[in-house]
């Protein structure tokens, strides 16, 4: 098979190194690429919302199968664009991928399908929300409605936050048209964890649960960011909880969107909270995150390739997957300034003995080759992972191996995976 990855992070690295050990697969390219991914796919210089030029690319190299890694893509219609000239894509065509490009759209699907999640209402007027936060106090959580690359969302620990979210969103357009409207929703408690499955329409199949970390600093300090690192799976999710999560937010979910006539292919990514009461959903997402796809993929035994293939054709059902017992932990070194300004072209060196260590593979995110030497070129720009017998021992693999990378630019949190330890880790 031909197979064509878009995308240039970390997510989409482990994307190419796990398709590229396929027995399925003929040739591999990635758009755009990054230089860790140049080690196992042919990265062309297209960028992932080049929608026309990713499809001419894969007519003119008869690509069989894309993956795309990131949701704006997705979003902007690229599965509706490979599908008018007979190209498979694993992921949603537009009308679905709603589910993340509309945070409005996400909730009426839950409560037309029954799945728990938050109490919300929905504002297109900046007066009016700022009458529903003081009536009801805080906290309390602001969403802008479109995508905001992970930036809409403020869980308000005060009314004057939320207040002033609304005036950010709304009235000064910092999301741009993403925040013209705003979902305020009820602030869940508890444990949050990230769950995937991989859809073909009217099947799914679970691959797994991870806990992401968002916050920048250790102990969940400072200010949100893509996510600072992940592990799996995670002691919080069993299997028996696996199934209730299945039964009750992928089955159903999948169930409505094929009743709406926009059935789900790809992967459907469900953000939870255990609470009290139960898991309830967060969110819903239409690809892997970063960096929980890392994990994810470091624990699968099967061939991904032919999932995918399968999810695309229809024939889940036929499908079984192995995983590995193994823990992983996955920690992202960022640069210096991350979120809000990381600090560009800092050179990184050694990475070769970082992954020399028992158990790590080094996923490459922002990175770029400048006069022959590996620099940063982004906020996120490794994934530094390492498998284990234990959670606790795949922690001690990642950590050995960020420390013997020479990148004195470069930070990471110290504290990945602390909610699957005994105190004394953290």
């Amino acid at each position: 098979m031909r197979v064509l990855v878009v995308g240039s992070g970390g997510r989409e690295h482990a994307l190419c190194w796990a398709i590229a050990a396929s027995p399925l697969l003929r040739k591999l390219w990635c758009a755009p690429g990054n230089p860790g991914i140049a080690a196992v796919a042919e990265c062309v210089p297209i960028g992932v919302l080049d929608i026309p030029a990713l499809v001419s690319f894969a007519m003119d190299n008869q690509v069989d199968l894309v993956m795309p890694g990131p949701e704006a893509p997705l979003v902007a219609g690229l599965a509706d664009a490979l599908s008018r000239v007979n190209i498979a894509c694993c992921g949603p065509n537009a009308a679905a991928a709603a589910l993340e490009g509309s945070k409005t759209f996400t909730k009426e699907v839950a409560d037309a399908a029954g799945i728990p999640t938050a109490r919300w209402e929905r504002f297109d007027d900046a007066a009016t929300a700022r009458e529903f936060v003081l009536r009801r106090g805080a906290p309390i959580v602001i969403k802008a409605d479109g995508l905001a690359a992970g930036k809409g969302v403020v869980v308000a620990a005060t009314e004057a936050e939320a207040l002033a979210a609304i005036t950010d969103f709304m009235q000064n357009a910092t999301l741009g048209a993403a925040g013209a409207s705003v979902v305020i929703e009820e602030c869940l408690t508890g444990e949050e964890v990230s769950f995937f499955a991989l859809c073909d329409g009217t099947t799914a199949i679970p691959l797994g649960a991870a806990q992401d970390h968002k916050r920048v600093g250790d102990g969940d300090t400072g200010p949100n960011t893509g996510g600072m690192g992940a592990y799996s799976p995670p002691p919080c999710v069993p299997p028996a909880l696996a199934d209730e999560i299945m039964h009750g937010f992928i089955h159903p979910a999948l169930r409505e969107m094929a009743e709406r006539g926009t059935p789900f292919r790809g992967i459907l990514f469900a953000g939870l909270m255990l609470t009290e009461d139960g898991p309830k959903l967060i969110e819903y997402n239409v690809r892997f995150g970063d960096p929980e796809c890392q994990c994810l993929l470091l624990r699968l035994k099967s061939d991904l390739l032919a999932a995918l293939v399968a999810a695309c054709n229809g024939t889940l059902a036929d499908i079984t997957l192995q995983w590995s017992d193994s823990a992983v932990v996955a920690v992202v070194m960022a640069a210096i300034g991350y979120p809000a300004n990381p600090r560009r072209h800092t050179p990184i060196g050694t990475l070769a003995l970082a992954e020399q260590i028992m158990g790590v593979q080094v996923f490459h995110a922002g990175t770029e080759i400048l006069n022959g030497q590996l620099v940063s070129n982004g906020g996120r720009v490794l994934t530094v992972c390492a498998t284990g017998k234990t959670i606790a021992s795949a922690r001690t693999a990642a950590y050995t191996a960020v420390d013997a990378i020479d990148w004195p630019e470069g930070f990471c949190r110290r504290d990945i995976a602390w909610r699957a330890l005994p105190a004394a880790h953290h």
